[in-house]
C-alpha cells in the first residue's frame, strides 16, 4: 500500500507542477485577469473536472502561483544575505546585495513579479496563506538592520513625533529588537526599493535611464544609509 500511495503522491506532484507551468505560461501571454482553469485543462489535455481536483477554483490556482512567486523572490533574498557573511561584510553592503538579488529575480521573472507587485487581479482577495511568503524579503532586510543594531553599526535616523506610535507598533509586530526610528525608515526604504524595480520592469525608465543597474545599486546604497546602516569606512 505504501508503494501505491507513494506513486500517487509523485503523480499528483507532477500534475500539479504541470498545471502551474501552464498557468505561468498563460500569465505571460494573457495576464492574470484572464487566467482560466478551463484553458489550462485544455492545453494539458485534461478535462476540467480532473483539474478541479487539484485546484477547486481559479482563485486557488492564483493563490498557489502567488505563494510560489513570493517564496521564490524571498529565497533569492535569503540566499543573497547568507552569501554575504554578517561578521565580514558591512551591513550596508549586505543590504545592497539583497536588493540586487531581488531586482535580478524580478527581471528574470517579470510576469510572476507583476502578479505579486503589479495591479491587483479584479475579484481576487488574497488569503492569509500569502502573508508569510510575502513577508520574506522584508524580514531579510529587518534581520540585516537588527544585526547592525546589535553590533553597534546602526545610526538612528530621525523620527517624526506623529510616527512614533506607529513605528513602535510595527517594531513589536515584525521587527523585534529594531529601534522604532529604524523601523519607520526601513518600511519606507523597502517600498522605495520595490518602486525602483517596478519602474524599471514596467517601462517607466524607458528613454530616461540607460544605466539602470548602476542607478539601482546607487539608490539601494542610499536607502541603506537612510535606514542608518553604516558604510564600510564608517567607524
Amino acid at each position: 500500500m505504501s508503494t501505491i500511495r507513494g506513486a500517487r503522491e509523485r503523480a499528483r506532484i507532477e500534475v500539479t507542477a504541470a498545471i502551474m507551468d501552464e498557468a505561468r505560461k498563460q500569465l505571460a501571454e494573457q495576464g492574470a485577469p484572464k487566467l482560466s482553469l478551463r484553458a489550462v485543462a485544455r492545453e494539458l489535455g485534461m478535462v476540467s473536472s480532473a483539474l478541479y481536483r487539484y485546484f477547486p477554483s481559479r482563485d486557488d490556482l492564483l493563490t498557489a502561483l502567488i505563494v510560489d512567486a513570493f517564496d521564490a523572490i524571498g529565497a533569492a533574498a535569503e540566499q543573497a544575505a547568507a552569501g554575504e557573511r554578517a561578521e565580514v561584510v558591512p551591513p550596508a553592503e549586505r543590504w545592497v546585495a539583497v536588493a540586487c538579488a531581488v531586482r535580478e529575480w524580478a527581471l528574470a521573472h517579470p510576469h510572476e513579479y507583476a502578479l505579486i507587485y503589479g495591479s491587483p487581479v479584479p475579484g481576487y482577495i488574497a488569503p492569509m496563506d500569502t502573508v508569510g511568503p510575502a513577508a520574506r524579503v522584508g524580514l531579510v532586510l529587518v534581520d540585516i538592520v537588527r544585526g547592525a543594531h546589535r553590533a553597534g553599526r546602526l545610526v538612528l535616523p530621525p523620527l517624526a513625533d506623529e510616527l512614533r506610535a506607529d513605528a513602535e507598533r510595527m517594531a513589536a509586530d515584525f521587527a523585534e529588537g529594531v529601534p522604532p526610528e529604524a523601523v519607520a525608515a526601513l518600511v519606507a526604504a523597502w517600498a522605495q526599493l520595490f518602486g525602483l524595480i517596478s519602474f524599471e520592469l514596467f517601462g517607466q525608465f524607458n528613454r530616461v535611464v540607460e544605466e539602470r543597474e548602476a542607478l539601482f545599486r546607487q539608490a539601494a546604497g542610499e536607502l541603506a544609509r537612510s535606514v542608518g546602516l553604516r558604510d564600510a569606512d564608517t567607524d
